[in-house]
């Protein structure tokens, strides 16, 4: 089985920065793009970023310039880089890979709180 564990969520001020992990574990074959979603009160899931295995990232409008998305193949893990918080960026996020186990599957984390005050 895969599990994906974000951290790094909390409280912040507008302005501030905020780095969230999420590394995966479990019988892992090859991990191919992984992404971090976001959720915001009464609002759809929607796409944040998202970097392919060979680092070729790519971001929602709201979010470019702002935020950094990385990954360290060796470790499993995908960061995403916050900075110049706003308000409406409070959201749980979560993280997303594309994990090949004995065949290609989805899998999600857990979500980690993301609040930004004005």
């Amino acid at each position: 089985q895969v599990q994906l564990v974000e951290s790094g969520g909390g409280l912040v001020q507008a302005g501030e920065s905020l780095t969230l992990s999420c590394t995966a574990s479990g019988s892992i074959f090859n991990i191919a793009s992984m992404a971090w979603y976001r959720q915001g009160p009464g609002k759809q899931r929607e796409l944040v970023a998202s970097i392919t295995r060979g680092c070729t990232a790519n971001y929602a409008d709201s979010v470019k310039g702002r935020f950094t998305i990385s990954r360290d193949n060796a470790r499993n893990t995908v960061y995403l880089q916050m900075n110049s918080l706003k308000p409406e960026d409070t959201a749980v996020y979560y993280c997303n890979a594309g994990v090949l186990v004995t065949l290609w599957g989805d899998y999600w984390g857990q979500g980690t709180q993301v609040t930004v005050s004005s």
